[in-house]
């Protein structure tokens, strides 16, 4: 009896530390920005950030090229496959990075439900993540150029105090994503997008906030 016990002790402690050992799962939900050259592409910011944090985290990119946040926008992150892939991955860690998209005058225009928008996603996030999973919401970078009516103004000025608010709520931690790249125009070749450059300063800001 008494051996048998102690094998089953012995189980155990190997179960436990097979346990311990599963990485952390990390989603990065957002735009063309997270979606990067593509979500397999080394240069995307999450590829990036998974070589920053090793075999201990499992990066998974969700990004979605021109969504938006809103859910009246057009092309809402919502009705993508990649949400609900988000969702069923059941994230240890969430990085959101929406609204640049959101910015563009057909978007804006239903502004007033960007701040009850976001705090439903970040709900729907909370209700699939163990109670001590984390989320970082992510201040846009900058808009150097108004391209594709995505507008610098509208995200500093309307957007970011409302992302704010929906951090605060969720008790999420922010990541200013802005204010790094505020004088750095030559990594954003177009004026919005950041070139491997700056995916890999980005990857390195957020990466350093998760190690924490």
């Amino acid at each position: 009896m008494k051996k048998w016990y102690i094998v089953w002790i012995v189980w155990a402690a190997i179960a436990m530390d097979a346990f311990a050992q599963e990485p952390k799962r990390v989603a990065c939900v957002g735009n063309s920005i997270t979606q990067g050259p593509g979500r397999d592409n080394i240069n995307s910011y999450p590829l990036m950030m998974q070589k920053l944090l090793g075999d201990a985290y499992e990066v998974k990119n969700f990004g979605v090229s021109g969504s938006t946040l809103l859910k009246k926008g057009d092309m809402p992150y919502w009705e993508q496959a990649q949400y609900q892939q988000a969702l069923d991955f059941r994230p240890d860690i969430l990085v959101i990075k929406l609204g640049t998209n959101d910015s563009k005058p057909q978007n804006w225009a239903f502004k007033d439900a960007f701040l009850s928008d976001y705090q439903d996603m970040l709900n729907a996030f909370l209700a699939v993540m163990p109670e001590d999973g984390k989320i970082y919401v992510c201040l846009p970078v900058p808009v150097f150029e108004d391209n594709w009516g995505i507008t610098e103004s509208v995200i500093v000025k309307e957007m970011t105090p409302q992302i704010k608010k929906a951090a605060r709520g969720a008790k999420a931690s922010i990541i200013d994503l802005h204010r790094p790249f505020a004088k750095k125009k030559g990594l954003f070749p177009d004026g919005v997008h950041p070139n491997a450059e700056g995916n890999a300063q980005m990857a390195e800001i957020i990466a350093e906030r998760i190690s924490k």
